[in-house]
């Protein structure tokens, strides 16, 4: 059995695709940096420091505080404004993608397409044509 786990987890497929989750983790914390340590100040600075993060509304009677983090304390809230907030940065995150995305596409090369393949009719006229000349 530790033959079979060890031909599994040492399978090509498996450390690719182990690579791509570190990497993709990595870029992660990339991307959250650019949209949380300079795309949403400058945003915030343009809006005049508009953040949807605290706002929410009490689902209890008991809940009086005036930020999210004391109101979660003091009982239900509906966090809507953080859901804003994440539904954004989410939105800035494809946009930042979908144009690298796009550069990369147009710095690495085509390929070329390939011919389809030729049918045994083709081939058979092929051979007939070349046999032909040949007399």
């Amino acid at each position: 059995m530790l033959e079979d786990f060890k031909k599994f987890a040492l399978r090509g497929n498996m450390i690719d695709l182990a690579i791509g989750v570190i990497i993709g983790v990595a870029f992660n914390n990339i991307v959250q940096s650019l949209v949380g340590d300079i795309i949403m100040p400058i945003i915030g600075a343009v809006t005049g420091g508009l953040d949807f993060s605290n706002y929410f509304l009490p689902l209890s009677h008991k809940v009086t505080a005036a930020t999210l983090a004391a109101a979660k304390k003091q009982g239900a809230a509906l966090a809507w404004g953080n859901f804003i907030t994440v539904a954004l940065n989410f939105l800035i995150i494809a946009w930042v993608l979908f144009w690298l995305m796009r550069l990369i596409n147009r710095l690495m090369p085509a390929e070329p397409p390939k011919a389809p393949p030729v049918s045994k009719e083709e081939q058979l006229l092929a051979e007939i044509r070349d046999l032909l000349k040949s007399r």
